[in-house]
C-alpha cells in the first residue's frame, strides 16, 4: 500500500505562486505514476500533471507553461510548482500514485485564487 499526504495549499491573490508537496510512505517503489489532480466545485477531477518513474512529464493543455511537477527522490516527494495563479484554479488538489493495478489518492489540499 501507499499513503500520500498534501501539503502547501491555501489562499493567494491572482498572478501569485503557490508549490503544493506530496509525500509518499509505504510501498513507494511499486509506484509508476505521481500525478496531481483538481476538482473544482461541482466540476469532474481533471488530471493537472503526472511525473513517471522515469521522469516523463504530462501537463492538462491548459496549464502548460505555468505549472511544472517534479520529484525529490530522497524525499519520496513530488511537487506542483504553480505561477501565474488564475481564480479559475481555485480547486482540491489531490495528489495521485498508480501503481498499475491501482490507485491511491491523497486526501487533498485546496487551494483559492482570490481575484
Amino acid at each position: 500500500q501507499v499513503q500520500l499526504v498534501e501539503s502547501g495549499g491555501g489562499l493567494v491573490q491572482a498572478g501569485g505562486s503557490l508549490t503544493l508537496s506530496c509525500t509518499a510512505s509505504g510501498s513507494i517503489f511499486s509506484i509508476n505514476v505521481w500525478g496531481w489532480y483538481r476538482q473544482a466545485p461541482g466540476k469532474q477531477r481533471e488530471l493537472v500533471a503526472a511525473i513517471t518513474r522515469g521522469g516523463s512529464r504530462n501537463y492538462a493543455d491548459s496549464l502548460k507553461g505555468r505549472f511544472t511537477i517534479f520529484r525529490d527522490n530522497a524525499k519520496n516527494t513530488v511537487y506542483l510548482q504553480m505561477n501565474s495563479l488564475k481564480p479559475e484554479d481555485t480547486a482540491v488538489y489531490y495528489c495521485n500514485a498508480d501503481v498499475g493495478d491501482m490507485d491511491y489518492w491523497g486526501k487533498g489540499t485546496l487551494v483559492t485564487v482570490s481575484s
